[in-house]
């Protein structure tokens, strides 16, 4: 039995890709709790708030059946008025709302194009649905705009639906949405914006890298809970049509448990947090630039966010690397393929509020000592 499964997880093995759970070890530079809420004291205490409120932890059915309650309508009418956009649909994680978002919304007959880059989520999603995809070279403009042309050219006559992250999870960059968007508008197409990373993080009162396109009738935003919002979740925004075709539609929508309204009525609160202190993303800037000061001399370009990636390439390498540094105090994982591309498995530092000045000079010595010695 399961001999199959044996030989893929022996040649994982020999080809230093196999991946196992592990605890957390040290100093987190490994998390996306990038202005560090998950842990806070505020959002326990909010939690314990909530609960003396009432708000239940279950929600005891999909959000169709009775599972829809109070707390997830307040979240969605609040984060809909944060980002800017006519409505928000609030889903368990991240992964479930970009699923949900690619298997329903794009139809027979149109076109998805993605960065290559875009999250495993995209694909899973775009695998599940009716249209046609092709991806785009990373960040190339003209990529995107010579492939809608050409299928256009081909007799294409449906949508085209342009799908990029505005923050790249493993690289740190970001996808040049003005020229997107300018794309998206002659092309009559829809611009998707996987914001995960940017936001809380970057934009007025956190409201994203998207928010400085201003609201538009074709673009849909996805803003995940789990990471600088220290919560769970992901808020899907957009025009109504697009939140009503989800709710009528998408089957990981109608069928799933609804997320605890417990949780959304905390992710409200987390929002809330983040847009009334910008203190808490210039700590976070202040100290992105420290370690950009410090790992350059390493070789590790700046990427202008609070992911920074160390290339090493070699898959032993980087795990040896990684596991020095983790021995030495500083949770610091190493990526492999397939999350990046074949020769590019790299440390993936993350700068976090979790994380102080000081820590983060230690971080870069101890990486100088792991990279030396690998």
């Amino acid at each position: 039995m399961f001999e199959a499964q044996r030989r893929q997880l022996d040649a994982l093995e020999a080809d230093n890709r196999l991946r196992a759970l592990m605890p957390r070890r040290g100093i987190d530079f490994a998390s996306n709790d990038y202005l560090g809420l998950a842990g806070s004291q505020r959002l326990r205490a909010l939690l314990t708030e909530g609960i003396a409120l009432g708000i239940p932890a279950g929600s005891g059915g999909s959000r169709l059946l009775r599972g829809n309650h109070e707390a997830h309508e307040a979240l969605e009418a609040s984060a809909a008025r944060h980002y800017g956009s006519e409505s928000a649909l609030y889903f368990a994680t991240g992964f479930v709302a970009n699923a949900a978002l690619f298997a329903t919304l794009p139809q027979r007959g149109d076109l998805i194009i993605h960065d290559e880059l875009i999250h495993a989520s995209a694909h899973d999603g775009m695998r599940l649905g009716r249209a046609e995809r092709v991806g785009a070279r990373h960040n190339d403009v003209q990529a995107f705009d010579d492939t809608i042309a050409a299928w256009r050219h081909a007799g294409g006559n449906g949508t085209p639906w342009i799908a990029v992250e505005s923050l790249y999870s493993m690289d740190g960059d970001r996808a040049p949405l003005a020229g997107l968007a300018e794309i998206a508008a002659r092309h009559d197409a829809v611009l998707i914006i996987d914001e995960a990373h940017a936001t809380g993080v970057f934009g007025p009162e956190g409201q994203g890298l998207a928010h400085a396109l201003g609201e538009r009738a074709n673009v849909i935003t996805l803003h995940t809970c789990g990471k600088a919002l220290g919560c769970e979740g992901a808020l899907l925004c957009g025009p109504r049509v697009v939140t009503d075709f989800v709710v009528n539609r998408g089957r990981p929508f109608i069928f799933s448990t609804a997320p605890s309204p417990l949780m959304a009525w905390l992710v409200r609160q987390a929002i809330e947090i983040v847009a009334a202190e910008p203190e808490l993303r210039s700590r976070l800037q202040a100290q992105i630039r420290q370690a950009e000061i410090l790992l350059e001399p390493l070789g590790v370009p700046a990427s202008g966010s609070q992911i920074l990636p160390v290339i090493i390439g070699d898959n032993g390498r980087t795990m040896r690397i990684a596991s020095t540094l983790q021995d030495t105090g500083f949770d610091i994982r190493g990526i492999r393929p397939p999350t990046v591309p074949q020769g590019t498995a790299r440390l993936r530092i993350s700068i976090t509020l979790n994380a102080d000045a000081q820590e983060i000079d230690a971080m870069a010595t101890a990486l100088a000592g792991a990279m030396a010695a690998a």
